[in-house]
């Protein structure tokens, strides 16, 4: 999780959003959100990372894949990942209005997916980093 606030905290003029695929202790995909800087509204920290790791591996199913991301994903980040096959995901913040496993939590269960999950890792720091950017908008 430090590595993708590490990453987060570069993420330029987009949101604060870092994420990181590891496989066998390695992390093989590490991005943050390029959604402005693309102008490509699926360029989400999960989703770069998921294509990045599919690439390395030259395989779409990421089994025996983590994924740690510094908010909770969307429905279009979560089903990614759940497509995926990545085995387990680990978030900090929470995301009550746009995180699909606090506002959709049979997602999983519903779909048959073996995704196992986790959230509220490192909370405090990655919503530190998501309060400042949204400060430093508002005084713009």
């Amino acid at each position: 999780m430090e590595k993708a606030i590490d990453i987060a905290q570069n993420s330029g003029t987009d949101l604060p959003v870092g994420a990181v695929i590891v496989k066998n202790g390695e992390i093989i995909a590490a991005f943050h959100n390029e959604k402005e800087k693309t102008q490509d509204v699926t360029a989400h920290a999960e989703i770069l990372c998921i294509r990045q790791a599919s690439k390395v591996l030259s395989n779409w199913r990421l089994t025996g894949c983590d994924l740690y991301v510094t908010l909770e994903p969307c429905p279009m980040c979560l089903w990614a990942i759940i497509q995926s096959r990545i085995e387990n995901l680990y978030f900090g913040s929470y995301d009550s209005l746009y995180g699909a496993i606090s506002t959709m939590p049979e997602i999983i269960k519903n779909t048959g997916s073996k995704l196992n999950y986790k959230g509220g890792i490192m909370e405090l720091e990655n919503n530190k980093i998501l309060n400042d950017y949204f400060a430093a908008i508002r005084e713009k």
